[in-house]
């Protein structure tokens, strides 16, 4: 007698196993260069919506003074993590997350100019959709809440960035979307939208709380602690906020751009496709 669907799904087991994460994973890149142009930045511009309104969630936490140092950083990154969460439950193109597209390359069910060329598209997008969010949060005067905390959390944040050496911003960066990729990875095992969330969470908030620098994120953050030092909010901090200026803001991003495809597509993308795909291929 044959099982019906329900019996069927019954039998499956809670999460997808990684080989077949691995392949849903190349499936998912191929899908992306079939995206036509203007669906993908859409979807692109909306990814950096969605980080950046994390991002701002976070810096309303971090503008308490009285909170103490970890509760801050761990209660903001959790704050943070609603924009990856609405990246994978809502759908949108994340340049972070899309590093895995590497996996498709390797197996050649893509070319590398696809891989670069969605990379292009989306990674303008996400800045797009970031710098919608400044605007938008600039036009609301969310830097004069909290007496002018908010503005003065944003000019730190992007001083402290800023003020980092390259080697520390490649590692920082490494490390950031290391966590983000298996946060996207752990999201393709899922099989619920609580699934989903519940991956996501922890892995960016581990990375938000431990000051690691993810690239979107800081095409927020950054222009955001200029427009609030442009616009004359008092500072109140100790950070040097000389720093913060437009050849600050691409120093940052740059470097923590390279990090973040090491991180991403090496120590994730590569390492797993060695794992399974290329096993199979053997």
């Amino acid at each position: 007698m044959a099982l019906t669907d329900a019996e069927i799904n019954a039998l499956k087991p809670d999460c997808t196993a990684a080989a077949a994460i691995e392949a849903k994973a190349e499936n998912v890149a191929v899908g992306k260069t079939k995206l036509e142009f203007a669906r993908c930045f859409a979807l692109a511009v909306l990814a950096g919506m969605f980080i950046a309104s994390g991002a701002l969630f976070m810096t309303y936490v971090k503008s308490d003074p009285a909170l103490p140092f970890a509760v801050s950083q761990v209660f903001g990154a959790a704050m943070f993590s609603l924009g990856l969460i609405m990246v994978i439950v809502a759908g949108a193109e994340l340049f972070t997350g899309n590093n895995l597209m590497v996996m498709a390359a390797l197996s050649k069910k893509i070319t590398w100019g696809q891989v670069l060329k969605n990379w292009v598209v989306v990674y303008v997008g996400n800045l797009l959709g970031s710098l919608v969010i400044v605007c938008c949060a600039f036009g609301a005067n969310c830097a004069g809440m909290n007496g002018g905390e908010v503005g003065s959390t944003m000019m730190t944040v992007a001083a402290g960035k800023i003020g980092l050496a390259p080697s520390v911003i490649i590692f920082r960066g490494i490390m950031c979307n290391f966590l983000v990729c298996m946060a996207v990875w752990m999201g393709f095992a899922g099989r619920t939208v609580i699934d989903k969330i519940f991956t996501s969470a922890f892995p960016v908030t581990a990375f938000v709380a431990m000051g690691f620098e993810h690239c979107v994120a800081n095409m927020f953050f950054l222009p955001m602690g200029l427009v609030a030092k442009l616009s004359g909010v008092a500072y109140t901090g100790t950070a040097n906020i000389d720093l913060i200026t437009v050849g600050g803001i691409v120093y940052n991003i740059g470097f923590a751009t390279l990090g973040n495809i090491i991180g991403g597509a090496v120590f994730v993308g590569v390492m797993y496709w060695i794992a399974y795909a290329k096993r199979k291929a053997e």
